[in-house]
This record gives C-alpha cells, structure tokens and sequence, in this order.
C-alpha cells in the first residue's frame, strides 16, 4: 500500500484571495501532494488548506507553504475571531493509510526542525510529536495567541522547540505536530450573542468550566462531550453566533454526536441550533455514521448516497450554503472509494 499522509494547515489570512492562491500554488507545484480543499473564513480571518500524498512530497509541500505564507502574511496587520499564534498558525500532519501515527510524529518534527533552520521561525511541536506531555495541547501552547507571543517566548518553559526563541513580529510562530483525524465543525446558533455561544461550548466541550464555590474553592464541571474543544464566537458574515468545536478522534466524538449536544444545551438556553458546518474535509464513515443516526426505519437499509443525503440534512450543513459531500469525503477526492 503507499503511504499515504495528510496535510491541513491553518493560514491567518481569509480575506485576500491572492495570498491564499499564491500560498496553496506553492502546494500544487509539488509533484506527489494534492490540494484537496481550500476553505478560507473571512470572520476567523484565517484559511485552512487540505491535502494529502506521499509522505516526501507532503512535508515538501508543507514547507513551501509555510515560506510563502511567512512572507505574504504581516502578523501585526491580523484580527480575527479565531485564535493564532502566527501567519502558518498550525500545521499538523495525519496519516490516512500506509504511515502510523508514530511515523507522521517523525516527519513533523523533522520539518519542524526544516523550518526552524532554513526560515529562522520559531516553531513548537504539538500532539504526536512533542515528546513532552505539558506542551502537547495546542490550547497551551497558543494561549496568549500573538499578542501574548513576545513574553511568552522568553519564558524557560516556553522556549520553541525550534529556530530562534525570539519574537518574529512579522510572521509570530507556527506550531507543527502529528495528530489523528481532527473534524473542524460549527454548529450554527440562531442568536448573534458571543455570550451565550460561551456557555454552551462550555457545556458540551471536554473541558467543561472551572466554577467557584462557597469559601472561595474553586471546581471544575466537565462538559457533555468525550473529545471535543469548544469555543463561541459571533461571525459578522453571517450574522450569527456558532459553537465551533474541534473533535478528535472521530471514534470517541462523532460529528453527530457534537451536533446533538450542542442543540440540547443550547436549547437549555432558549437558542435554536439552525445548522452547522464543516471546515475542510470528513472521511466518508463520518458522514455515513451521522446518516445512519438521523435516518428512519424506512431508511435502514439505504445506499450510500441515501445516507449522504440524510446526514446532510439532519446536520443542516446546507444552512449557509450549498454541501456537496461529493467534495467534501477525502476518500473520493483522493480516489480511493
């Protein structure tokens, strides 16, 4: 089998359509790697490209992307809703077939050791491939995000694994790793509060919140969901507030299962889940699983396409606009089912 190993990274650019067409031309000029989804957001200021190939020609690719990314993207020109660290944000690798995870962790810290070197950026290691277990959340390691970078980066225990431990005021600091299949989805809330999106992500996410007590002492209550990171946040372009949920692995925390969780706490507080949305890729048993859950006894024994239908229906991931599973299944655009 060849091995085949997966590439998304996160750009804090999603309003300029020339920089990303120049940051994912240099993907395509890679013989091997295949851009398979382009998904820019211009509220989260911030695009996430996704393709997959060859390991050699995935990192390759990888590196190229973050070069150019680094000399097109001006950090302290950025605002967006979403969190980011610098103009590469996050780049994780994940194998789909052929290559263990412990391979992918190798090829990360490999071309994070590239890029430290030949781009003089700072670079952490995430997941997979940071062998030390306090610096492996990207939540830890971005918290601060940019604005919080300069100090940060000083600081002993926040030294990048590698390039310089100094503050690139241009370009901030990516942050690479090894991680399994990671479903970048948003629930769509029929209310424009911030807030409100707040307290239900802190209802359904793993991580749940932290509440003071009588005396002072302070607990914390997790949340309804097994896998998931959560946050709330308004998006102007669509006039609405979302939960946008981070799950992985798939297996533990389904689409399904998000979705679910985040229409009964938001109905706890009087706010109708209208839809959701899916931010790159899903594999095809994620879709079929989630058509499975929504379908009815009339359709259990439906084909394939039936229960694309289904779950796109049942997740409204048509609410914002047109969903072609078609596109979106990484299996089919690699041509592998």
């Amino acid at each position: 089998m060849t091995p085949i190993l997966e590439c998304v990274p996160n750009f804090s650019e999603g309003r300029d359509p020339e920089v990303i067409r120049a940051i994912t031309a240099e993907i395509r000029a890679v013989s091997g790697a295949k851009v398979l989804h382009v998904d820019p957001g211009h509220g989260a200021h911030r695009t996430v490209v996704t393709f997959a190939g060859v390991p050699a020609a995935v990192t390759e690719a990888a590196f190229r992307a973050i070069r150019r990314a680094g000399e097109l993207i001006d950090m302290t020109r950025h605002h967006g809703e979403h969190p980011r660290l610098g103009a590469t944000d996050v780049c994780p690798l994940v194998p789909v077939s052929g290559i263990t995870l412990d391979e992918a962790a190798e090829l990360a810290r490999a071309l994070a050791e590239r890029v430290g070197r030949e781009l003089n950026l700072p670079v952490y290691l995430y997941e997979h491939a940071q062998p030390v277990p306090a610096r492996r959340n990207l939540a830890d390691i971005r918290a601060g995000e940019y604005e919080g970078l300069a100090a940060k980066i000083l600081r002993l225990e926040w030294r990048p694994d590698f390039g310089p431990a100094a503050f690139d005021a241009r370009r901030g600091a990516t942050v690479i790793g090894a991680r399994d299949f990671l479903a970048a989805y948003n629930v769509n809330l029929d209310t424009p509060s911030r807030d409100l999106a707040h307290e239900i992500a802190c209802d359904v996410r793993t991580s749940g919140r932290v509440v003071r007590e009588v005396g002072g002492v302070e607990k914390r209550i997790p949340g309804m969901l097994r896998a998931a990171k959560a946050i709330g946040w308004y998006i102007p372009e669509y006039r609405r507030a979302q939960d946008s949920t981070n799950l992985t692995p798939l297996a533990a925390t389904p689409v399904h299962t998000a979705f679910e969780a985040v229409r009964q706490a938001a109905a706890k507080r009087g706010v109708r889940v209208t839809g959701s949305e899916l931010i790159g890729l899903l594999p095809l048993r994620s879709l079929l699983d989630a058509g499975r859950y929504f379908a009815g006894a009339a359709d259990a024994g439906a084909s394939e396409e039936r229960l694309l239908e289904i779950a796109v229906r049942g997740l409204g991931l048509d609410d914002l606009g047109p969903f072609d599973p078609k596109t979106r299944v990484i299996e089919r655009l690699l041509g592998a089912s």
